[in-house]
């Protein structure tokens, strides 16, 4: 809820400046690129290098680094995702022009789902190859894309595939090893492993997406090298669970890579192999948690819960009586203080269901029923 406590913790925004953006760009991968705005990134002394991030040289009783059990147990279930898009925006001719741009998959099923980055498989594109360990390059179609969250899923029409178990990346604490598994700078240099440690959890970031300015929340921060290429391929634990998806790092600074925790695409997967097809439940509202809402609007002091900036006037929020600065507190009587919780619990029911919604709205907690729809190509996204 709201308060007006003037002693918050000190929250760490990852939030592009004006004045760092000559020297501070976000690299997704080869032709593909988000462009972040205003984030003050702590500067780094000259002095103080970071290192480049090293093989785990934690063992088990066999003598085997971390790194190169989970890479021997995964690479055969990551992908290099390649993207032809037409660019008909050229100033000079007005001819449109065919570009290429790759960046990596994690194979999530067996029959053929792959988890990639909106920015490498969504939009509009006119073929996806995608290219297997084994050598075989076979076609496929983007089902689901979301360019809020940044993920995709890619169909193939192949069945006994390689694949990875995903994990639950809300068990995931800081220091823990990670493993990053992609194909920087293209497919001459596919299934690199590189290998660090979760460096920070719950990072926002602002960029720019097809769709408009957007902050990226509840990110995993790691050291383990993410470079251009490596977008939409796993972040790995000790286990060789998936516990994040890449998406970002900074090259104005060493070892500082992101990726979307993993548990806001597990429903979509699982409905995909239950029914063969996600239709996504809609609730019509736009809203921040507290580690931005506070960038956004320093007057407003929020503890817990999610704050609503935007809501659709048409939408099952709107009419169940919820308004604009209202805070979402449950569902269901789950406590919603993330984007990321809001999504994954979203995520797991169906259109035309019901959920309880608790919200504070002037100070007074009020319980009311929502009726999801699906959502049908809205500009307001569910959060």
């Amino acid at each position: 809820m709201l308060s007006n406590n003037n002693s918050k913790k000190t929250i760490l925004y990852i939030l592009v400046s004006t004045a760092v953006l000559s020297t501070l760009v976000i690299a997704l991968f080869l032709n593909f690129y988000k462009q972040p705005q205003q984030n003050p990134i702590p500067q780094l002394d000259n002095n103080s290098g970071i290192p480049q991030p090293q093989l785990l040289s934690s063992q088990g009783q066999s003598g085997v680094s971390v790194a190169e059990s989970v890479a021997k147990s995964s690479i055969p279930g990551v992908v290099g995702v390649s993207v032809l898009r037409v660019d008909g925006n050229s100033i000079f001719d007005g001819n449109t022009a065919e570009k290429w741009g790759v960046g990596s998959g994690v194979i999530a099923t067996s029959n053929g789902y792959i988890v990639t980055n909106h920015h490498v498989a969504g939009g509009k594109s006119k073929r996806i190859i995608v290219s297997l360990s084994d050598g075989k390059n076979i076609d496929g179609t983007t089902i689901w894309s979301d360019p809020v969250l940044d993920l995709a899923v890619v169909k193939v029409n192949l069945n006994g595939l390689p694949t990875i178990p995903l994990g639950d990346s809300s068990k995931v604490q800081i220091g823990q090893p990670a493993v990053a598994i992609g194909n920087p700078l293209g497919l001459q240099l596919q299934r690199t492993v590189t290998s660090g440690i979760i460096s920070a959890l719950n990072r926002t970031i602002k960029i720019e997406t097809d769709e408009g300015a957007n902050y990226m929340e509840d990110l995993i921060q790691t050291d383990a090298s993410i470079n251009p290429g490596n977008s939409g391929g796993p972040l790995l634990n000790a286990q060789g669970q998936v516990i994040g998806i890449n998406t970002i790092k900074v090259t104005s600074a060493e070892a500082i890579g992101f990726a979307i925790p993993v548990n806001v695409v597990k429903p979509i997967i699982n409905k995909l192999v239950d029914k063969g097809q996600f239709k996504e439940p809609y609730m019509g509202i736009f809203a921040y948690d507290k580690d931005v809402i506070s960038y956004i609007d320093k007057n407003i002091n929020l503890d817990n819960g999610i704050y609503i900036s935007t809501i659709d006037k048409t939408g099952p929020a709107y009419k169940s009586g919820i308004k604009e600065c209202c805070v979402i507190e449950e569902v269901d009587g789950h406590k919603i203080n993330t984007m990321i919780q809001l999504r994954s619990y979203i995520y797991s029911k169906e259109p035309g269901d019901v959920i309880n919604v608790t919200y504070c709205n002037n100070g007074k907690p009020v319980k009311v029923p929502i009726t999801l729809t699906e959502k049908d190509g809205k500009t307001f996204l569910t959060r």
